[in-house]
């Protein structure tokens, strides 16, 4: 659970760091995000996924 957790706060710690660094282009992104397909995001999100998984079947401890 401790490992679970500090992964958590690592996420939220990569996820937050572009909105810090860059605001403005990150509000930019996220009008570019609604107007693009459903679809696509699904694929990029599936794609994602799958990427994040291997590195973590392939690097873990």
């Amino acid at each position: 659970m401790k490992l679970f957790l500090c992964l958590i706060g690592l996420v939220l710690v990569v996820e937050g760091l572009p909105y810090f660094a860059f605001p403005e282009r990150m509000k930019k992104w996220m009008l570019m995000i609604q107007e693009t397909p459903d679809n696509q995001l699904r694929l990029i999100g599936f794609m994602s996924m799958c990427i994040g998984l291997i590195i973590v079947y392939f690097f873990r401890s």
